[in-house]
C-alpha cells in the first residue's frame, strides 16, 4: 500500500492530485523509469517528446519524496562545482570550466521553458538573493558577480552591500548579498505533478503504488514489482535517497540527509513588508538557512540538515528559533505546516550518473540542489538513451568515494564531516 503524502504546505495546495494505477501484469516499453520524482518525470518528458515509449513506476505517489518536499529554489548554485571542474578536466581539458558554468544556468532554462510551453501551474517566480552571513563571505559573492559579468550575465545580477540588502529583505542578519534575477522559485510538488501530466499527454504510462523489488539485467532488462513487470530496451533507476535497489553496486556512495521546512500562517501585508521583492533567499554558510514567500503569503523557512539519516523528532521546534532570529517581527507567529524530506548526499557532491549494465542506467545524488540539477540530468539522460553519450560519459567518468560498511558508518562519517565544515565556518 502506498504511503500517504507528508503533511506539508505543498500537499495542502496541490493543483491536481494524481490517481495513476498500480502496475499489474506484464508490459513492454522502450524505456522503464524507476522513481516518480523530478529525475524520473523530467527524463520521461524529454524522452516522450522524442517519441519514445516510456513507463514510470513509483513506489508511492508521483512527487512523494524530496521532489515534493524541498525549498522550491531553482538557483545557479551547483553542488560540487569545484570538484566537478577538477575531475572533468581529465576528459574535457580547459573546456570543463565553460561546461560547468553552463550547467549552473541550464536547469533554470529547462524549467522556465517547460512551464511556459505546457502551462504548468506551479507559482513560478523570478528573483533570488544569496546573502552573506559574515562580512568575509562577500569576497566569494563578489567573485561570482564578476564571473557573471564576464560571461555576459551582468544584466541579471546585482551586488548589494549590507544597507542595500536590508532594503530588499527586512532582517539584520545579512552583511550583503548577490541578487540574481535569472534564478527562480516555485511550488515543486505542483511542478512535478504538472510534468507527470505532460508526460502522460505525450504517451507515457505512469504507475503508482508499485514498488520495484528487483531489476533483471540483460539485453532486454526487466523491472519487477510485486504485482507486475516491465520489459524495456533501457532502464533508468531514478530513486535517489528513497530506494534500496542495486546495493552491491550503489551501496556506500549515497547517504540520506533529512532536511526540514516549516510554513507559517498567512502573513497578509506583513509578507510584503518582510520581503518586498518576493525573493527566494539562502545564506552563504556551509549548512545554510533558506526562505521565501508562498503564493498565499506564508513564509516558508528551511534550515540546517540532520545527517543521521533519520527524521528529527520536532522540526518546528528546531526551526522556530532560527526563523525568529532571522525575522524577529514573526515572534510567536503560528506555524501551520512542518515537514521533512530526504536529500541524497554524495561525498564529493558531484551528481552520480552511470550504468549498472549495458542497458540499465542510474542518476542520483544532487546533495540538496535537486530542483535545477534533476532537470539538467533528465535532459542528459534522455540524450544518452537516444545515443548522444558525450555529457553522460563526462559525468560517468567522475570518481566517487565509496564508504565501506555504509549502513553502519556512512551517515556518522557524513555527520562528522559536516561538523568539521561547520567548525571551519567560524573562521571564514
Amino acid at each position: 500500500m502506498a504511503e500517504p503524502r507528508c503533511a506539508s504546505y505543498y500537499t495542502a495546495s496541490i493543483q491536481q492530485e494524481t490517481g495513476y494505477p498500480r502496475l499489474l501484469g506484464e508490459a513492454t516499453t522502450d524505456v522503464a523509469i524507476v522513481g516518480g520524482g523530478f529525475t524520473g518525470m523530467a527524463t520521461a518528458v524529454e524522452l516522450a517528446e522524442r517519441g519514445y515509449r516510456v513507463a514510470v513506476v513509483e513506489a508511492n505517489r508521483i512527487g512523494w519524496g524530496a521532489s515534493g518536499r524541498n525549498g522550491g529554489q531553482v538557483t545557479g548554485s551547483l553542488s560540487g562545482e569545484a570538484a566537478m571542474r577538477k575531475q572533468m578536466r581529465r576528459s574535457l581539458g580547459q573546456a570543463a570550466d565553460d561546461f560547468v558554468w553552463e550547467l549552473r544556468w541550464r536547469g533554470q532554462r529547462i524549467i522556465r521553458e517547460r512551464v511556459a510551453k505546457y502551462a504548468i501551474p506551479c507559482d513560478l517566480k523570478h528573483g533570488h538573493l544569496q546573502a552573506a552571513w559574515r562580512p568575509s563571505h562577500m569576497a566569494a559573492l563578489r567573485a561570482d558577480f564578476e564571473a557573471c559579468q564576464a560571461h555576459g550575465m551582468g544584466e541579471h545580477v546585482e551586488l548589494l552591500e549590507a544597507h542595500q540588502v536590508r532594503d530588499v529583505i527586512r532582517t539584520e542578519c545579512y552583511h550583503g548579498g548577490l541578487l540574481n534575477r535569472y534564478n527562480l522559485h516555485l511550488h515543486p510538488l505542483n511542478l512535478c505533478l504538472g510534468e507527470a501530466r505532460v508526460a502522460e499527454r505525450l504517451g507515457a504510462r505512469l504507475f503508482e503504488d508499485s514498488p520495484v523489488v528487483r531489476i533483471e539485467h540483460g539485453d532486454s532488462p526487466r523491472v519487477v514489482t510485486a504485482s507486475g513487470a516491465l520489459r524495456a530496451g533501457r532502464v533508468l533507476l531514478a530513486g535517489n535517497a528513497y530506494h534500496r535497489l542495486e546495493r552491491r553496486r550503489l551501496g556506500g556512495r549515497l547517504f540520506p540527509a533529512s532536511l526540514g521546512i516549516v510554513a507559517t500562517a498567512p502573513l497578509g501585508a506583513l509578507a510584503e513588508a518582510l520581503n518586498p521583492r518576493d525573493l527566494a533567499v539562502y545564506d552563504s554558510r556551509f549548512v545554510l538557512d533558506y526562505h521565501r514567500l508562498t503564493a498565499d503569503r506564508r513564509l516558508l523557512f528551511g534550515g540546517g540538515a540532520n545527517y543521521s539519516g533519520r527524521d528529527s523528532p520536532d522540526i518546528a521546534a528546531e526551526l522556530r528559533p532560527r526563523l525568529e532570529a532571522t525575522f524577529p517581527q514573526l515572534a510567536g507567529t503560528p506555524i501551520d505546516y512542518a515537514w521533512q524530506g530526504m536529500a541524497g548526499i554524495v561525498v564529493n557532491r558531484i551528481p552520480m550518473l552511470g550504468r549498472l549494465s549495458d542497458h540499465v542506467y542510474y542518476a542520483q545524488g544532487y546533495s540538496g540542489h535537486g530542483v535545477a540539477t534533476s532537470h539538467i540530468v533528465g535532459e542528459i539522460m534522455a540524450r544518452a538513451i537516444a545515443g548522444h553519450m558525450e555529457e553522460f560519459d563526462t559525468f560517468a567518468a567522475c570518481r566517487h568515494v565509496r564508504v565501506p560498511f555504509a549502513d553502519a558508518l556512512g551517515n556518522p562519517l557524513l555527520a562528522a564531516g559536516m561538523w568539521y565544515y561547520q567548525l571551519l565556518e567560524r573562521w571564514r
